[in-house]
C-alpha cells in the first residue's frame, strides 16, 4: 500500500510575511515548546506531527502559524512570552541537562511553575550572577548577536593585585588559541593583601573569555559574578532566586531596530 504524501506547506503570496517556514525542530523551539535540540530529539523520536503526519526530520520545512504541529499527539500553541532574571548560584550548569547528572539551572527552577524557557547566553559552572532566560528566541538572539554590541558588566576577584599595565593590556587584548580577547573596560574596584577585585565589562563575549584573558596575564580567577546586561542590573536579587522582567525592562534590553 502507497505511504500517504506528506504535508507540504502551503505557499501564498502572503506566506513570506505571515507565516515563516522553518525547519521543523525550530518551529517547535520558536512555539516555546522545548530547546531547539530537545525539539530535534523529539522528531527523530517519531513523537512529532505535522498536520496528522508523524515526520522524522528535524529540519522539515514547516510554516509556523499556517501548518498545524503536535507533540505525542497534543496540538503545540504558542506560549506566553516569558522574560525572567535568575541570579545563578557557582555550580550550577547552564543546561537543560547534564550527562555527568550535575545540577542545573533548571533543578533550581523546577518548582518555579513556569513554561519552558532556554538560557539566553551562558554563564559557565563556575561563575555566579545575571542570567536571563526567555523562550523568545528573536528577543533572546538580539541579545546574544554580536552585532548588538550589549555591555556585559561582571565584578571579577582575581588571585593577586594589577596594576595600571595589566588593566591597559586587557583592553588592548591578546590572542588566545586564534581568538583576540580584550574588553571594553577594565577598572580596579578593592584590593585585600592578596587578591583584588576588578569590575571589567565586555560588548562581546568568546567562550570563557574573561578567564582565559586573565590567565594569558597571570592571574587566576577567583570568581565572576554577572552584575549588569546592558541597562539591567543584578541589584538586590537573592543568590538562586529569579523574578519575571518588566515590559521595560524586556523592551530596554531588545535590538534598537525592533524597538517600537
Amino acid at each position: 500500500m502507497p505511504r500517504p504524501a506528506l504535508p507540504q506547506p502551503v505557499r501564498t503570496a502572503t506566506t513570506r510575511e505571515s507565516s515563516p517556514c522553518h525547519g521543523l525542530a525550530r518551529v517547535l523551539s520558536k512555539l516555546g515548546a522545548c530547546s531547539r535540540s530537545q525539539a530535534e530529539q523529539w522528531v527523530r523520536a517519531g513523537r512529532v506531527s505535522v498536520d496528522g503526519h508523524v515526520i522524522v526530520d528535524p529540519y522539515y520545512p514547516t510554516l509556523i502559524d499556517r501548518q498545524q504541529v503536535a507533540v505525542d499527539g497534543r496540538a503545540v500553541e504558542a506560549a506566553e512570552s516569558v522574560y525572567v532574571v535568575f541570579n545563578k548560584p557557582r555550580g550550577l550548569v547552564v543546561s537543560a541537562a547534564d550527562e555527568r547528572g550535575r545540577a542545573t539551572v533548571y533543578t533550581a527552577l523546577a518548582e518555579a511553575g513556569l513554561p519552558w524557557v532556554g538560557p539566553v547566553g551562558r554563564l559557565d559552572k563556575a561563575s555566579e550572577g545575571l542570567l536571563l532566560l526567555s523562550n523568545d528566541t528573536v528577543w533572546a538572539a538580539g541579545i546574544t548577536d554580536p552585532a548588538s554590541h550589549l555591555e556585559k558588566a561582571y565584578h571579577v576577584q582575581v588571585s593577586r593585585q594589577p596594576d595600571a599595565a595589566i588593566l591597559a593590556a586587557m583592553q588592548t587584548g591578546i590572542e588566545d588559541a586564534g581568538d583576540m580577547l580584550k574588553v571594553r573596560r577594565a577598572t580596579l574596584l578593592r584590593t585585600g593583601m592578596k587578591n583584588a577585585w576588578l569590575e571589567v565589562v565586555l560588548d562581546e563575549g568568546r567562550n570563557r573569555h574573561i578567564r582565559r584573558l586573565l590567565a594569558a596575564l597571570g592571574f587566576d580567577v577567583m570568581r565572576l559574578i554577572r552584575v549588569a546586561i546592558g541597562p539591567l542590573l543584578l541589584g538586590e536579587l537573592a543568590k538562586g532566586q529569579w523574578r519575571r522582567l518588566s515590559a521595560d525592562e524586556v523592551h530596554s534590553l531588545a535590538p534598537s531596530s525592533t524597538r517600537r
